[in-house]
């Protein structure tokens, strides 16, 4: 999502070029062009799929919604899959429309995670529970603290349910890097996403994520903390930004990688 301007095919290119060993997903891009071709595009190139993103929203009331819900994210778990990754990622959904019942939409997502663990599991993959920063509770996501992402990945087997740790989410919470330590211990790092936290923030606010450097987040902090537990998998780049993805995809892309050397490597 950082480079969404380009092609898959493009993508591929640029991660060669600047030797880039991998690269997560999104499901629209990789549905558009194909998830048998996307696989063979990105296996011919030596790029491993780091992760996809995104399963989740599993918070609908409506007995309907929730079972669609449940088949794709299903969906997601088989694209995952033929891509060759082990995680997918999840937005675990906001407050149904009227409802105010923040424990019992987390209850649910729990419902749908005991149905999803074994499949997943079956299928070689991992869920991955994305807190998201407590604006997006309402809309996006009711988890919105790795404490409580692990409250709930912890019922079920780390092999099934894990925790992604994405600093823009996080950055600003006192207890995360205890629960960065807690979530290692268990085995439950999935992965480890980095964006910079920069203001004011974009009308609507889900595209401001920042370059990393431009912000306020030390990273290096971070990356010490997911080491410190134990996490030895790949760091992911992810920003929601408007003016980068006006600019060239492949002069962002570089532009990425150097401020990753420069401020977390």
């Amino acid at each position: 999502m950082t480079v969404k301007q380009l092609s898959l095919p493009e993508l591929a290119d640029a991660c060669l070029e600047l030797g880039v060993p991998g690269v997560g997903l999104w499901r629209a891009p990789v549905q558009e062009y194909g998830v048998e071709a996307t696989a063979k595009l990105l296996r011919d190139a030596g790029l491993a799929v780091t992760t996809l993103c995104r399963g989740g929203f599993f918070t609908a009331i409506d007995p309907a919604e929730r079972a669609e819900a449940l088949a794709d994210n299903r969906r997601a778990i088989d694209e995952a899959a033929a891509l060759g990754t082990d995680t997918l990622v999840l937005v675990s959904g906001g407050l149904p429309a009227g409802s105010k019942d923040l424990r019992g939409a987390r209850e649910r997502i729990a419902d749908a995670l005991a149905e999803l663990g074994p499949y997943a599991e079956q299928h070689g993959v991992r869920l991955a529970i994305e807190p998201l920063h407590p604006m997006y509770a309402a809309d996006r996501c009711v988890v919105s603290t790795l404490t409580q992402a692990l409250d709930l990945a912890e019922r079920f087997p780390a092999h099934q349910v894990g925790v992604a740790v994405d600093t823009y989410h996080i950055w600003w919470d006192d207890n995360a890097p205890a629960q960065i330590a807690r979530a290692g211990a268990g085995g439950r790092i999935h992965t480890f996403q980095l964006a910079d936290w920069t203001t004011p923030l974009p009308e609507g606010v889900l595209n401001g994520r920042g370059q990393i450097g431009d912000g306020s987040i030390d990273m290096r902090e971070w990356k010490a903390y997911v080491e410190a537990a134990g996490y030895t998998g790949p760091i992911e780049v992810e920003l929601f930004n408007d003016a980068l993805w006006a600019r060239d995809g492949r002069e962002v892309l570089a532009e990425t990688a150097a401020r990753f050397v420069e401020h977390v490597a």
